[in-house]
């Protein structure tokens, strides 16, 4: 299948070209003849199988440029991923003539300014976090009444992020007769009533990804144990020289702890988390792009929240409490063919986690630090394969045997073996009078033949 298929508008396919996308995805090729037919749909998928232009392409194809008038709604759970299919969108948009308006709505911004230019014009495509695009509405700047089609974005992490309520608040003003998308990674069971109360019998399509993990990714498991995390990590960083290496932790504390050892190792370090604001968060990722840092540490939300190019590896300092963001974690990596290099770090504890993203697709490559480099490691998983010739046991002896590998007094062990070999003893005269009485039996046949 190609884009083709579609029969999009001439200014579409132009656009797909100047990207170089010839061949829609899985998700997009189940999903976009279902948009075009207007359907509402809950689409799940994994970050990075093409879901924003999965909704935009078919969605943009029917706006009417010749109308002053809201046409389109995206809900984006940060101001990053808003950002991103903000571009995505403006660059379809670039080809279309009449121009299609784009607009990107997100805290951080001048509002002012937003709410005079929305007085004299509206965007035919409004893009935006919950919060902003809410406050725009209750300041009747904004009339999306005309709207067509509602997207929710990255649902999951608009739920995990406390903002569904903005959302629906926003889906409330919005008309009776509305196409409504929502893309989420999970279908958590808290989302289910806000699908319940705004989609009449959607159709969900779940998109399993063929390949966990890019085949340009090494994935190394190392273990912690008995080690210095902090040590290990920057140990790991040092080594290799990456190109740009990104440590992921689970809490800001964590973050703030790496970051404070590895820059008193002398590492120039940036760190992204919760409590950085916005604008600093902002010029600390416009550095990161600029190669002004080699290390990032990060929580999660840099997983699915903040696209960083160019990163050579990543470090999970732990694993994430929920395995859902190992695969967002991992897939900064690899990208666009490039190589990539991911490592995780592992207790023993941690084991139970591990099995369950196997289960899932994820291998390991087990490595270990040894004099300053990573080398192979034995399979954690190795079992011990000794083949021993045992006589069967009676099944009132197998409990004895089992006795018998635990700590116990030697004349309880001497009684135990005794038990054992009157056992055998026992079953081989058993064995033997069975072949004596099976050797008369054939002489007796023998001679009566005669």
């Amino acid at each position: 299948m190609t884009f083709e298929t579609f029969e999009f508008k001439p200014f579409i396919t132009n656009a797909l070209k100047e990207l170089g996308f010839s061949q829609p995805t899985e998700v997009q090729q189940r999903l976009i003849p279902l948009i075009q037919k207007k359907k509402s749909v809950v689409g799940q998928s994994q970050t990075g199988t093409g879901k924003t232009h999965t909704f935009l392409l078919p969605l943009m194809d029917r706006i009417d440029p010749t109308k002053n008038e809201v046409q389109v709604v995206v809900t984006a759970p940060s101001r990053e991923l808003a950002t991103q299919i903000y571009q995505a969108a403006k660059q379809i948009a670039g080809f279309s003539d009449p121009l299609i308006r784009v607009t990107n709505f997100v805290g951080g911004t001048d509002k002012k300014r937003q709410i005079e230019r929305l007085q004299h014009q509206q965007p035919h495509i409004v893009i935006g976090t919950p919060g902003r695009i809410l406050d725009l509405l209750n300041e009747q700047a904004l009339d999306i009444h005309t709207a067509n089609a509602f997207v929710v974005d990255e649902a999951d992490m608009t739920l995990d992020m406390g903002f569904l309520a903005e959302v629906d608040q926003i889906a409330g003003r919005l008309p009776e007769r509305l196409q409504i998308l929502v893309f989420s990674a999970t279908i958590p069971e808290k989302l289910r009533p806000f699908l319940k109360k705004y989609m009449q019998n959607p159709i969900i399509e779940e998109i399993k990804p063929k390949a966990v993990l890019s085949e340009t990714i090494e994935n190394w498991l190392v273990s912690t144990k008995g080690r210095n995390t902090n040590q290990q990590i920057y140990q790991l960083l040092t080594m290799g020289q990456p190109y740009l290496a990104i440590v992921f932790a689970n809490t800001k504390q964590k973050v703030d702890e790496i970051t404070d050892y590895l820059k008193n190792q002398g590492l120039k370090v940036a760190k992204i988390h919760g409590d950085i604001t916005p604008r600093e968060r902002k010029r600390i990722m416009r550095q990161v792009q600029n190669m002004d840092y080699q290390y990032v540490v990060a929580t999660d939300l840099a997983a699915r929240g903040i696209d960083i190019e160019g990163v050579s590896h990543v470090i999970n300092a732990e694993l994430p409490s929920d395995l859902e963001f190992f695969i967002h974690r991992v897939g900064r990596t690899g990208r666009n063919g490039l190589p990539g290099t991911a490592i995780t770090l592992y207790d023993p504890a941690d084991e139970a986690s591990i099995i369950a993203l196997e289960k899932i697709g994820v291998t390991f490559e087990p490595k270990e630090l040894k004099n300053g480099e990573l080398v192979d490691s034995y399979d954690r998983n190795r079992r011990k394969k000794r083949e021993k010739s045992k006589d069967e046991l009676d099944p009132t002896l197998i409990g004895l045997v089992k006795k018998k590998k635990k700590k116990i007094k030697p004349g309880y062990k001497k009684k135990i073996q005794r038990a054992v070999d009157d056992s055998n003893r026992q079953k081989r005269k058993i064995e033997r009078r069975q072949q004596t009485r099976t050797a008369r039996k054939h002489k007796k046949r023998s001679t009566d033949g005669q």
